[in-house]
């Protein structure tokens, strides 16, 4: 069988973009330091109001420290609980993956809206027979079944973010063996717009091809904006119910289109999809 390993190749640019203390990286170490110093004054004065008694199980914080707290009590001789630093880190993925992967979802909902208009005004239907004018609820959200279709085919269309998987063992793949410790990519893109898996009009825009649900969307399932598995996002079912919450209350009292001066250009600077050259547009407000 045939094998092979990769390798980080680093040229004299990707030494300068991370290493070479440019103004740049400098307020990029700046940012991160006080970020990461102010997460752990946070963590450290809620663990001592947590041993002194006071409960704080309302926000997501809380309940990774108290879910923390029963591991290590019901597992005394385990190393299993998490230390400060990796509290830190997941705090860090539930405010910026969480934030980012989200506003970007909206922006590209909103693009593809002022593209397909008659879609944005099935979508603006929807939501005022099912929510009206009033503020929506949760279980009113979960009736929004031409919302969640466009959603989920924004997501096919512009992922919002990579999906990269590191080996922890020698592994087979097929006809390949990947070595222990390597990085590997799946190419969202590529896979959410086969037509083998999607069909002739993968390139189009068909919120209809979620009408049954995702796993009738695809040819053997390959639609995974989120991961799959054992690594599936955490906070998938809370991003879905931010997009729809947001969407909702803008086509309750907004109509929109693109700005003339809207340029299209798909660009992943980092590990999300955005708009290259932004995503101006020109708002309405319905009566």
């Amino acid at each position: 069988m045939p094998s092979f390993s990769l390798h980080w190749i680093l040229t004299i640019d990707d030494v300068c973009n991370r290493f070479v203390p440019t103004k740049t990286n400098r307020r990029r170490l700046y940012i991160y330091n006080t970020v990461r110093s102010s997460l752990k004054a946070i963590i450290e004065k809620r663990e001592k109001e947590v041993q002194s008694g006071k409960s704080h199980n309302e926000d997501l914080l809380g309940l990774l420290m108290k879910s923390n707290q029963e591991e290590q009590q019901g597992n005394k001789n385990s190393n299993k609980g998490m230390s400060t630093e990796d509290m830190i880190e997941e705090c860090n993925s539930f405010y910026f993956a969480g934030q980012e992967t989200t506003a970007t979802l909206l922006t590209w909902t909103a693009i593809v809206l002022t593209m397909h208009p008659d879609w944005q005004e099935k979508a603006r239907k929807e939501v005022l027979e099912v929510i009206g004018k009033d503020e929506p609820k949760f279980d009113q959200l979960n009736h929004l079944k031409i919302v969640t279709m466009i959603l989920h085919e924004v997501l096919r269309l512009y992922p919002s973010g990579s999906l990269v998987r590191e080996t922890n063992k020698k592994t087979k793949l097929g006809e390949y063996t990947i070595p222990a410790g390597a990085q590997l990519l799946v190419p969202l893109q590529t896979i959410h717009r086969d037509t083998e898996a999607w069909g002739e009009d993968a390139l189009i825009f068909n919120p209809e091809r979620f009408s049954e649900g995702v796993s009738k969307a695809s040819k053997d399932l390959m639609y995974f904006p989120f991961g799959w598995g054992s690594r599936i996002c955490l906070g998938m079912n809370v991003s879905m119910i931010q997009g729809k919450l947001v969407l909702a209350k803008i086509l309750q009292n907004y109509s929109f289109e693109l700005s003339p001066s809207y340029a299209h250009g798909p660009t992943m600077p980092a590990l999300v999809l955005q708009p290259q050259y932004g995503a101006p547009m020109i708002l309405r407000k319905l009566s």
